[in-house]
């Protein structure tokens, strides 16, 4: 069953019915479901698909070859001597009637062959964009590669891109849907540990319990996620041992860059790059205060939400993993799931707010989303405001999210309208986001004020059903 990605598929069809050359690029992180989605693109279409390898020039032509020529059947191509020979037989077999050509994994060409940018540079501006009714699809898992060498400013084929698309993994509504007649908390703790990649989700069998599941794909030796951080690192980078210290540094806490290296003791300078590599991957996130521009408040956090999964629990088990003892460790992860899943809650409500300005029921229109820390004077402490939104016109909403297994008290409410007086603007309103609900004296707190809102999370999700 294919699910979501209507932006996508809207996107490509639009580019495909306009008959003329295109060249849209798609990538992200590994995983994330760019195959699935151009398989399902393709569908009745006239198309050739090739993924790339890594391997050298000559292999990665014969694999262009074979495709072409089996799509070509009939009409014999012959065997071509080079790239550009392959290119001018698809410009013929797109001359009168729209071709779809994918090369899936593009670096993997491009490394072998350093060339074919330029090579493709000249053949869209000499033959393909006028000639032809071609549309190339260059798609690829190596996120800096396709950004800095395809859409980069340097690239011989800055310019030549139609459209881009990056493709992110699922949000947590979308997962939802994945699996029908799941209960919606055990959904959320199942979406936090796969981080809404599709390939994860798919492993995730929905009648099986949360503890079954994790039991399943992280501790096992043979479960699929396993060994999976590493396996992408080793992919991905070239001294993974660097950057898996990096990571378990960012895991324990540490947020800071002086912090990170000095934990993973690696020195700053090359700390930095590491963490620029793994922003690259959609791991690592750095971030600032709301609205606040300083580097020097920045701080670094994993993205990955399967990433803060794994290395919080896995890594310290490896023992009892590989001696079949996935049970008791369950039993000692389980008190500090809920702790694990403020992080991803608080993600969900996010995606939350910004679905509901998509359907135009949201009073704030989103121009700007994010966390808010910092220092109250009032109290001489540091202060955290879960999620401000502002829409850059003197409205500002703020939340707080709260997954605790007991209701959430008018504390919670006092103080985030307390800790919002450190803000300026002409209209201020309130949501309290909460996993087991409100108590009555919140409630009549909220009630009072008339300008906050209380969502239970089971009312989120019915709401976006």
């Amino acid at each position: 069953m294919f699910v979501g990605r209507e932006r996508e598929l809207e996107v490509l069809n639009r580019l495909y019915d306009s008959g003329s050359f295109e060249m849209p690029v798609i990538y992200g992180r590994r995983r994330v479901g760019k195959t699935r989605l151009i398989s399902e693109f393709v569908k009745g279409k006239r198309a050739i698909y090739v993924q790339a390898r890594r391997t050298n020039a000559e292999a990665n032509l014969a694999l262009v070859s074979d495709a072409i020529t089996a799509f070509a059947a009939g009409a014999p191509m012959g065997s071509f001597g080079s790239f550009d020979e392959a290119i001018d037989a698809l410009a013929r077999l797109s001359r009168d009637e729209r071709l779809v050509f994918v090369i899936d994994e593009y670096p993997y060409l491009a490394y072998s062959f350093p060339e074919v940018s330029s090579l493709l540079q000249d053949k869209i501006d000499h033959m393909l964009k006028d000639g032809t009714k071609l549309m190339l699809v260059l798609c690829g898992s190596s996120l800096s590669f396709m950004e800095e060498q395809v859409l980069g400013y340097e690239s011989p084929l800055y310019g030549r891109r139609t459209a881009q698309l990056k493709v992110e993994p699922f949000d947590f509504f979308t997962t939802l849907s994945c699996w029908p007649g799941m209960n919606p908390e055990n959904a959320a703790v199942l979406y936090g540990c796969t981080g809404g990649i599709p390939a994860y989700v798919e492993k995730i069998d929905p009648r099986d319990s949360v503890r079954d599941s994790i039991k399943k794909l992280f501790l096992s030796p043979d479960g699929y996620l396993f060994e999976e951080p590493g396996n992408l690192l080793l992919q991905e980078c070239r001294s993974p041992e660097q950057y898996d210290a990096i990571i378990q540094a960012i895991a324990s806490g540490k947020s800071r860059l002086n912090e990170i290296a000095t934990t993973a003791k690696i020195p700053e300078s090359n700390t930095r790059t590491y963490l620029r590599k793994l922003e690259s991957l959609g791991i690592v996130k750095r971030e600032a205060p709301f609205k606040e521009a300083s580097s020097r408040k920045s701080i670094y956090a994993l993205a990955d939400s399967m990433f803060r999964f794994w290395y919080r629990f896995v890594p310290r088990y490896m023992s009892l993993i590989a001696n079949g003892m996935a049970d008791v460790i369950y039993e000692r992860m389980e008190p500090h799931i809920a702790d694990f899943m403020g992080g991803v809650f608080e993600d969900v409500c996010m995606q939350y707010l910004y679905a509901q300005a998509k359907a135009g029921r949201f009073d704030v229109l989103p121009v700007n989303m994010g966390r808010w820390w910092g220092n109250d004077n009032r109290t001489k402490s540091q202060e955290e405001i879960d999620i401000v939104v502002d829409d850059d016109e003197g409205n500002a909403l703020f939340a707080e999210c709260k997954w605790r297994n007991e209701p959430t008290g008018a504390d919670v409410a006092e103080k985030l309208v307390f800790r919002s007086e450190l803000f300026r603007y002409g209209t201020k309103r309130y949501v309290l986001f909460s996993k087991s609900g409100f108590t009555s004296g919140c409630r009549e707190y909220a009630a009072q004020r008339g300008d906050m809102g209380l969502l239970t999370f089971n009312e989120m999700c019915e709401s976006l059903r």
